[in-house]
């Protein structure tokens, strides 16, 4: 290999891990709580769980839309929970992230599947927005920064210092 194109593919490496770190700003450090998200990963996920975790992620990449409740439109973080459930699981969940906080059954982080709820408390309110926990301490959502359907992690950042409870919707 040339040294020029040596220089440029460490160059390119060095700029993509760049690109994946988060700012010393953002980072939050999680509960110990949080430090135990995915233990439930191993345990039997119910075919419609799979389902509405297959379904989330083909949503990535899709506008956000305050009050947004299909794809073509966008859709908000309940939105999309919604649709997900309703297309994937043939489950009717609706209203605001509240809402649905106040559906399904409480689990603990150590019982967190992958296609139950997390919430979180983002505009210092209770439960003000939901995401698809996906498994590995991954999550999907619709949040409005950024404008686009993504994943996050609840182990590390600013969603891990903000969650509030999982529920799950399968059993």
């Amino acid at each position: 290999m040339s040294p020029r194109l040596g220089l440029l593919l460490a160059s390119s490496v060095l700029v993509l891990a760049a690109c994946g770190a988060l700012p010393s700003w953002t980072r939050s450090t999680p509960t110990p709580e949080v430090a135990k998200v995915g233990a439930g990963d191993t345990a039997a996920i119910p075919e419609k769980a799979q389902e509405v975790v297959f379904f989330a992620l083909s949503l990535l990449e899709t506008g956000y839309r305050f009050g947004g409740k299909n794809p073509e439109a966008g859709l908000d973080c309940s939105g999309m929970v919604s649709f997900v459930y309703d297309k994937a699981a043939e489950m009717r969940l609706k209203g605001s992230a509240a809402d649905l906080a106040r559906q399904g059954k409480p689990v603990t982080l150590e019982q967190l599947r992958p296609g139950d709820l997390v919430f979180f408390n983002t505009r210092n309110k209770s439960y003000s927005h939901v995401g698809i926990y996906i498994g590995g301490g991954r999550f999907v959502h619709a949040p409005s920064s950024k404008g686009k359907v993504r994943t996050e992690s609840l182990r590390e950042g600013w969603f891990a210092a903000r969650f509030e409870e999982a529920r799950t919707y399968f059993d």
